[in-house]
């Protein structure tokens, strides 16, 4: 994963977060390539500047690494014969959002070590807030790095301390023991899967099995997509092995109290499909709830209520649901513009989002809008969505959003910038009002992030500045964005 979030005054508006990871391993020697690729597909949306699947044959001699990475989607990236060289029957898979750590070809993922005890294949979603101690403690020994991405130096990590124990499984528990911050693991040794998940859960990973093939995927819809049955989510902490002797083995010794679990909201109003359950609570039910406590705390008189494609439109539902207000559609999505596709010159008139919305006329004129979207970062992105509304005839504009302000930077693999750079930042919410050219605005009370949450242990340090762990003391996320 990249280091931190690129810091330039250019960088878009809207959150990203970094990876979606997968893998497989089918105890019946089969093809897992395919599996791996479909289940990426439907993690797309949690990155689409690079991609990659490694593979290997746990009967063949050597168990030599069949990989593939590239930039750009997954279907610009892989076509049949690509997918076809990539014969084995376990392997891990790769999408990402690049925000810093450079995005090149050498930085997309599964990382693929050699070393003395055989091979690694690693894939990342999250991020270190001590990689640059251990970048230099390791540069210190001699490490050589082919990479500007966090996720190699968990690898170096895990490989050194394989060395000195006597299993996978425990060289990765020794150097847990090393990082912190975010982070999803999984991993690809000679004969093992392990999938790993840091001691405050930040992001999400979850065990499904189809058949004799058993997987390890960010979220549940991956599963659903490849038609395998969801086992159970890795616990915050823990480590899981699976191999055809033992099954499922599970370390938790790594694992903290669960008072002291931080995972990311933004999974649940942003990131995760809203298809997707994670640690048993469902996503859609998340931004249905969201939307229904905008109503109570935040009401307002008026026509029709729209959600901002695609995580505003279910928060959308739960708000026109709770006031009686009528859902509509008012935008209409590019579906087929990713996260990187080309921006417009800003000599063009087109906008960036223009590209991807276009409003309905007939839908919005002379009516008063209540548009629901998940989050205000720079504030530009929502300027213009209000401005196209107008445009297009709208009445009146009231924006609801299903977080509350973002006051803080994130550290742990959500873009969320130096607070310079945000909006609510020594703003007013009828100050932020005025910017973006809405009748009225609101957020989503902090008080209620537990509740849409379904009581489940919560970081909310971009909006409060608590942190479950400490900070770097000096931010230097986008340094390594050569």
């Amino acid at each position: 994963m990249p280091f931190y979030a690129n810091k330039t005054a250019a960088a878009p508006d809207g959150l990203h977060e970094e990876c979606g990871v997968m893998a497989a391993y089918d105890f019946d020697g089969g093809n897992v390539s395919g599996s791996i690729y479909y289940g990426l597909l439907a993690l797309q949306h949690r990155g689409q500047e690079s991609c990659g699947i490694a593979v290997s044959n746990t009967s063949a001699d050597g168990c030599k690494v069949l990989s593939h990475r590239d930039m750009g989607l997954l279907s610009e990236a892989f076509d049949a014969s690509k997918l076809d060289a990539l014969k084995g029957n376990i392997g891990v898979g790769h999408v990402r959002y690049s925000t810093a750590g450079s995005s090149t070809r050498e930085n997309a993922q599964p990382l693929v070590l050699n070393y003395i005890k055989g091979t690694l294949g690693l894939a990342h979603n999250g991020n270190l807030v001590n990689a640059p101690e251990l970048r230099s403690q390791l540069a210190y020994t001699g490490a050589i790095f082919q990479t500007t991405i966090d996720s190699e130096l968990i690898a170096y990590l895990i490989a050194r301390e394989r060395v000195n124990q006597p299993t996978i499984e425990r060289a990765v528990s020794a150097a847990m023991k090393k990082i912190k911050g975010a982070y999803s693991l999984v991993i690809m040794s000679p004969r093992k899967i392990i999938g790993v998940r840091d001691p405050f859960g930040f992001r999400p990973l979850c065990i499904g099995v189809r058949d004799n093939t058993y997987f390890l995927a960010s979220e549940s819809c991956a599963l659903d997509t490849i038609g395998a049955d969801f086992i159970r989510d890795v616990e915050p902490g823990e480590i899981v092995t699976i191999t055809p002797k033992y099954g499922i083995q599970s370390d938790k010794s790594n694992c903290i109290p669960k008072e002291k679990h931080a995972r990311c909201i933004f999974e649940y109003i942003y990131f995760a499909r809203a298809d997707s359950v994670l640690d048993g609570m469902s996503v859609y039910n998340s931004r249905m709830l969201a939307g229904k406590y905008l109503a109570m705390d935040s009401p307002v008189d008026a026509d029709m209520v729209v959600g901002v494609p695609e995580s505003g439109n279910v928060a959308a539902m739960g708000y026109a649901a709770q006031s009686g207000i009528p859902y509509g559609t008012a935008f209409v999505k590019n579906s087929y513009i990713g996260r990187t596709f080309i921006k417009p010159r800003q000599k063009n008139r087109e906008s960036s989002v223009q590209v991807k919305l276009n409003v309905l006329r007939d839908a919005v004129r002379g009516k008063r809008i209540i548009m629901i979207d998940d989050s205000i970062v720079r504030g530009t992105t929502s300027n213009q969505i209000v401005s196209m509304l107008r445009e297009m005839g709208a009445k009146e504009v009231y924006m609801r959003i299903s977080s509350p302000p973002f006051l803080w930077p994130c550290y742990f693999g959500t873009d969320i910038p130096v607070r310079e750079q945000l909006i609510a930042y020594n703003r007013t919410i009828p100050e932020i009002c005025k910017v973006i050219g809405a009748d009225s605005l609101d957020y989503l009370k902090i008080d209620r992030l537990p509740q849409i949450a379904g009581g489940l242990e919560i970081c909310n340090g971009c909006f409060t500045g608590h942190y479950p762990m400490e900070p770097p003391k000096e931010d230097i996320r986008g340094e390594f964005d050569q």
